[in-house]
């Protein structure tokens, strides 16, 4: 029997490895494998197991309608795979090539390294416009566009299944996950290519200016966000339909909607671009991109405490964290406000924060969040920091504090221009005074990086990309050199 091994591509229309694996005439066994170590590491949360549930059971759904079904093993992968040869046989493993976090990566070499030994091929194929063993840059954003527009796979007829029994689908309590009560998005496929036609449809018009803000843009976004992260969608079925969106409100001649469009295929452009670069440096999670950084941070586990919690003193922080918690999304500003806000004002370890923040985001994509917040940290070394002023951001964003009164009740009976700055208020409101002052916290972290900036050691080459985690070339020496990142984006081009 062929496995098509389901990871973050829970879906069966334009799916290369579950073509791969009925073309091949063999029986198919269509697989995922909840993997209790994967949802005990740091990025993971409730929230994300509920959506990933919802997917697995529209999947199902799918699979069902073509004569198979999904089955769902318990395990260590390598484990299962093993048991499954042993007691079936595995001609072949079909998967899609995933670009995820450190652990990821280590299981996917140890599965690797167990289907050598055991004689068994791996297949992967692309997902999206990340390429494995990129050597350069060089003609990718062409490379990318091709991928994009070449003809999606039509989903199969039917599926000739190899019966073996499913283990039931694991409540997160089973694998040590706390309640999550966030009133999330729910996921599977026919909800994303809802959000896809409503998005296209009606919802994306004032796409553009809504995006920078919180409010606006949990309206305007796509909101496609989880869908992609875990494939209930493919990209080059966004980008497809985003265009043949775009040429008919060309035809009938609304160019601010046409300008949307172009700007949210920007964004899926942007997506892969970021993805590639943990795909070139899988550590990135792990340590600074340039190593002088390190010096930086000088966590406070109460002030971590408090940010996560929404009760820094700054009241659109708050509210921006607040909203998060409670809704599992946040427009891609106020991600990088609340990312910058931690790491400079706060001077919070970025892994810890960062951690945090994707254990909060419903939508959770390593390869956009860590590099992302390495970008928003000011550890790159080459990026200009961006340090945020957590009033003026309100002040620009949420001028009438609709969205701070919304998530942050106990200032809501403050006159306007006191619920953006309430510790200049007369009557003190059930609110925490600010962790430190905002401004003089910005003027020592530009100092601090001036300085770093400034020593003769900062121009020295950072350390390579190659690094004792290695590349995520398969089995293959580390010969990847570092290369400088790109230009960031500008503020928003992450809001899908």
């Amino acid at each position: 029997m062929d496995i098509v091994w389901f990871k973050r591509d829970l879906r069966v229309h334009d799916h290369a490895p579950l073509a791969a694996a009925v073309a091949s005439g063999r029986p198919v066994l269509p697989l995922y494998i909840v993997e209790p170590d994967q949802w005990a590491q740091a990025d993971a949360s409730g929230r994300q197991f509920g959506f990933l549930a919802e997917s697995l059971a529209d999947l199902d759904r799918s699979l069902r309608a073509r004569g198979a079904r999904l089955v769902v093993r318990v395990g260590d992968a390598v484990r299962v795979l093993h048991d499954l040869h042993a007691s079936h046989g595995i001609s072949a493993i079909h998967a899609h090539q995933e670009t995820g976090n450190l652990w990821s990566f280590g299981r996917d070499k140890a599965v690797r390294r167990w289907a050598q030994a055991a004689g068994v091929p791996v297949h992967e194929a692309m997902l999206h416009g990340a390429w494995r063993a990129l050597n350069s840059r060089n003609g990718w954003a062409a490379r990318w566009e091709a991928m994009m527009r070449a003809p999606r796979l039509p989903a199969p007829a039917g599926i000739t299944m190899a019966a073996l029994a499913s283990d039931p689908m694991p409540q997160p309590a089973d694998i040590g996950l706390a309640p999550d009560p966030c009133a999330r998005q729910p996921g599977g496929r026919r909800e994303g290519l809802t959000l896809l036609k409503g998005f296209l449809a009606t919802r994306g018009r004032p796409y553009r200016a809504a995006m920078a803000a919180p409010d606006s843009g949990a309206t305007h976004c796509s909101r496609l966000s989880p869908h992609l992260a875990l494939g209930t969608i493919s990209l080059r079925e966004a980008f497809q339909a985003a265009r043949a969106a775009r040429q008919r409100w060309q035809d009938a001649g609304d160019a601010a909607f046409v300008r949307s469009i172009d700007s949210f295929i920007s964004r899926l452009h942007w997506h892969c671009h970021f993805i590639q670069k943990l795909e070139d440096a899988p550590w990135l999670e792990a340590r600074c991109l340039h190593p002088a950084y390190e010096a930086l941070p000088d966590h406070d586990a109460a002030r971590l405490a408090a940010w996560a919690g929404g009760r820094t003193g700054w009241p659109f922080v708050d509210a921006c964290m607040r909203s998060l918690n409670a809704t599992g999304w946040l427009n891609f500003r106020m991600r990088a406000m609340v990312m910058a806000e931690a790491s400079y004002h706060l001077r919070l370890d970025w892994r810890q924060s960062g951690a945090v923040l994707a254990r909060l985001f419903t939508d959770y994509e390593p390869g956009i969040h860590w590099p992302q917040v390495q970008m928003q940290s000011g550890t790159t070394g080459t990026n200009i920091p961006r340090i945020y002023n957590p009033v003026k951001q309100g002040l620009d964003q949420d001028p009438q504090g609709r969205f701070i009164r919304r998530w942050l009740p106990e200032l809501a009976h403050l006159p306007t221009p006191f619920v953006h700055e309430p510790w200049k208020a007369a009557v003190a409101a059930a609110y925490p005074a600010p962790l430190v002052d905002h401004e003089q916290a910005a003027r020592a972290a530009r100092a601090a990086i001036t300085a770093l900036r400034r020593d003769p050691a900062h121009a020295a080459p950072a350390r390579a990309i190659v690094h004792r985690h290695g590349s995520r070339r398969a089995g293959l020496p580390d010969t990847t050199r570092r290369r400088q990142p790109a230009a960031p984006p500008a503020q928003g081009r992450l809001d899908i």
